[in-house]
């Protein structure tokens, strides 16, 4: 491994359909020899969504982090740390499992809920796997300045940023989801 794609964004590739990552925007927060750990901004999981309405009495989305340990719970946080067990995404924002203090800062008035974004599971890829993966051009990797990552997203994030780049992918922006249909 001679690069991370760490703190860079992974847009799925129309190549990559009828699974949970067709469309897909990934947040990669770790890459090393080991492997590569990242979680999906775009894509709502509305069974979670439910029952976490139903412990909050209020609504509250929860997302798809990806395929693995989908019993996990995520929370990316904008501003305040409080925890001390946190990962530094950006100066303004982290990942945490912290799920007692999250809450607790939530009910409490430490954060704000538009401050948090909730994923159940995580995208994970073993050594060199996401190497491979991008050298197949399954993903586009991409620089993003400024993404709000707690802001609510679904599949406007991904065409809109496929949009952004310009050329060839404009054109995969504006085919329809079974490309076969195209």
């Amino acid at each position: 491994m001679n690069y991370s794609y760490k703190g860079k964004i992974l847009i799925s590739t129309p190549d990559i359909s009828g699974d949970i990552f067709s469309r897909s925007v990934v947040l990669v927060i770790e890459h090393n020899e080991q492997g590569a750990f990242g979680l999906i901004l775009n894509k709502k999981n509305s069974q979670m969504s439910d029952k976490f309405k139903d412990m909050f009495e209020f609504k509250i989305e929860v997302y798809d982090g990806g395929p693995v340990e989908n019993d996990k719970v995520f929370f990316i946080v904008k501003g305040k740390k409080v925890t001390e067990h946190f990962i530094e995404i950006t100066p303004d924002f982290y990942l945490t499992e912290d799920i007692e203090n999250i809450i607790s800062a939530v009910l409490n008035s430490e954060l704000s809920i538009n401050d948090i974004k909730i994923f159940s599971g995580y995208s994970g890829w073993t050594s060199m796997q996401l190497d491979e993966e991008i050298q197949r051009k399954m993903w586009t990797v991409v620089d993003v300045y400024n993404l709000d990552y707690t802001l609510p997203n679904d599949q406007t994030l991904w065409k809109s940023i496929m949009q952004n780049l310009g050329g060839e992918y404009l054109l995969w922006a504006n085919s329809p989801e079974d490309i076969s249909l195209n």
